[in-house]
């Protein structure tokens, strides 16, 4: 009797060998989880997928609207609980712990291992020669801070030294020698982040008191892989980069992130690419590289305001590159020299950056202010449609933050229109949250 041959195996996906511009936007945008916002009320299952997508939030002191940690949430989620945030990074089974990756944040705990190589480098390095030289001069005074923490639990630099002394010659940190030592155990892994306290201090613990036990226990991987799985996770967020791109995301040093480019190559998790119109403008001659399990969406449509310090925005001349969109921010520019204004919000519509607000979350007088608005050029949507979509976004940022309304000043080209469109749309409850959380403020 004849026997049947076995059904052939599905071909493998051949990898796409380029791309136009515009499915390069779609790539980026959909790997950074936007256009993707729940239709409920957001729960931790939807930040977690955003922590295993992007990885870290950037932590940044500014409150001019809301902390920078809580705003690429909102970006993705919408009207979402900052608590759960806090919770993630704060109490066990903790997801996230503070430590330096593209910058100081809030990173993916099951990172912890592979930063460990980031901790002892800094620990044998010159690192912050105004930091080093606590260990250099008083190696006790690090013991005593450990010592302490080991007593007290989760305590802030100020506590351990209520009444310090202080340095004169830094205009910005001017550290106590406490703080300084907290610090030099903070960066060298000796000590962790429990949370943050009500005045945005750190306080400091034992990592085996604040990690997951799991994590604590994982072996700390050689160099190589380590930074193989720093650079995966740069590729799976970014969607598609070039090498210095994703060195920049955690900041890896650049011929360690060679290697690991080169490996990864190898094993055909990226794929080398081109694409058509982003090669000669932006890229500078450099290889771009897709991830492999990348799909490439046929249409993202996308409506948020995003913050200044998201990882969307990381890599500026990607950014212009890629969407066309010049972005500074300009916190450190003289007012009279600012372009734009203190603190800028792009706003990307469907799959492009349509325009940019300066805001300011006025909360003694309950109000979100648009100190300025305007237009990208180039943008093919009418300007009532973008201002329209903006308005509506400003209404949700309002009630996500408690404030009862918002306000247009008359400054930029699209203030006007946008002033029209959020006038119309008061009342429409476009920007009331489902779960009745309006008058609850992030921290």
């Amino acid at each position: 009797m004849a026997t049947s041959s076995p059904a052939p195996s599905p071909a493998p996906r051949r990898p796409r060998e380029s791309l136009s511009r515009a499915e390069a936007r779609r790539v980026v945008l959909a790997a950074q989880g936007l256009g993707r916002r729940p239709d409920r009320v957001p729960g931790m299952r939807d930040l977690q997928g955003h922590v295993d997508r992007l990885a870290q939030f950037q932590i940044d002191s500014i409150n001019v609207v809301a902390r920078a940690h809580y705003l690429p949430l909102f970006s993705r989620l919408g009207h979402y609980d900052p608590a759960l945030l806090d919770r993630a990074a704060g109490r066990a089974p903790r997801r996230l712990f503070e430590y330096w990756g593209h910058a100081a944040s809030l990173i993916d705990v099951t990172l912890q291992p592979a930063l460990r190589s980031r901790m002892q480098g800094w620990a044998e390095t010159d690192m912050w020669g105004s930091v080093k030289r606590i260990r250099d001069e008083k190696p006790e005074l690090l013991d005593w801070v450990l010592a302490e923490l080991d007593r007290r639990g989760p305590t802030s630099a100020r506590d351990l030294d209520p009444d310090p002394e202080r340095r004169r010659d830094h205009w910005g940190w001017n550290w106590s020698d406490v703080k300084t030592a907290c610090e030099w155990l903070f960066f060298t892994g000796a000590i962790t982040a429990a949370r943050r306290n009500s005045s945005f201090e750190r306080l400091y613990d034992l990592p085996e008191r604040v990690l997951p036990p799991s994590v604590v226990a994982t072996p700390t991987p050689d160099e190589p892989e380590a930074m193989r799985t720093l650079v995966r996770r740069a590729a799976q967020a970014l969607g598609l980069a070039s090498e210095p791109d994703l060195r920049d995301y955690f900041r890896t040093r650049p011929e360690r992130t060679k290697q690991a480019v080169a490996e990864l190559v190898e094993a055909g998790e990226l794929l080398p690419v081109r694409v058509h119109g982003w090669d000669d403008v932006g890229t500078r001659g450099r290889q771009l590289y897709l991830w492999h399990r990348t799909v490439v969406p046929r249409r993202v449509e996308v409506s948020a305001l995003v913050s200044p310090f998201d990882s969307v925005m990381f890599e500026r001349d990607r950014l212009a590159a890629l969407f066309d969109f010049d972005y500074r921010i300009e916190i450190y520019v003289p007012e009279a020299k600012r372009r734009y204004g203190y603190y800028v919000y792009p706003f990307l519509f469907g799959e492009r950056f349509a325009a940019r607000v300066d805001l300011k979350a006025d909360r003694a007088s309950g109000v979100l202010r648009v100190n300025g608005a305007w237009a990208e050029a180039g943008i093919d949507r009418p300007t009532g449609e973008v201002a329209a979509a903006l308005a509506a976004e400003l209404r949700l940022a309002a009630g996500w933050l408690g404030l009862g309304d918002v306000v247009v000043q008359p400054r930029g080209d699209l203030a006007a229109a946008l002033s029209g469109a959020v006038s119309g749309g008061l009342g429409s409850g476009q920007g009331a949250p489902r779960d009745g959380t309006a008058d609850r403020p992030p921290p």
